[in-house]
């Protein structure tokens, strides 16, 4: 997996999937769902201001609240290409991991503000801002194996030979 580098959004602790897929979009069609990608967070027109590439970086217990696989995948449509997080409900990052998008448990969220552009290395565990570098446990193989699949049913089928 090459080097992911974005332009940051910051967000609080128990930033929970209602505010990550709000309740009203699970009537859309599963393919709009990132339109709705963060609509229920603090930030206005958020859904709109995302640029394809952009990173997530969060406090605690990121993906709190229902098991909503959909939630993820409404990430991942909308361009967010990492999410940062000093913790992350199990069955959110879970969720994550099986459908491609990177997820990434590291405290960066007093590190870095809005509008920063960071480069992360999953693999050496090492994100850059400007001079100023940070580590952390980088991913292990099997989830990097699993996101440069680009998901689980893609990892499974590599290995099965259905590609």
């Amino acid at each position: 997996m090459e080097v992911i580098k974005g332009q940051v959004w910051v967000f609080d602790d128990n930033v929970d999937t209602d505010q990550i897929l709000p309740g009203y979009a699970m009537a859309e069609s599963f393919e709009t769902l990132g339109n709705f990608a963060m609509a229920g967070s603090n930030i206005p027109d958020f859904p709109k201001r995302i640029k394809k590439g952009d990173i997530i970086v969060a406090g605690k217990n990121f993906g709190c609240g229902s098991s909503r696989e959909q939630a993820p995948v409404a990430l991942a449509q909308a361009g967010i290409s990492l999410v940062i997080a000093e913790s992350f409900a199990r069955i959110f990052r879970r969720n994550a991991i099986n459908i491609g998008l990177p997820v990434l448990n590291a405290d960066l969220k007093d590190k870095v503000k809005t509008g920063d552009v960071i480069s992360v290395d999953l693999e050496k565990g090492l994100a850059v801002l400007g001079n100023n570098s940070f580590e952390f446990n980088p991913l292990s193989e099997n989830v990097l194996l699993t996101l440069n699949a680009g998901g689980l049913i893609n990892r499974v089928r590599q290995e099965l030979g259905v590609v």
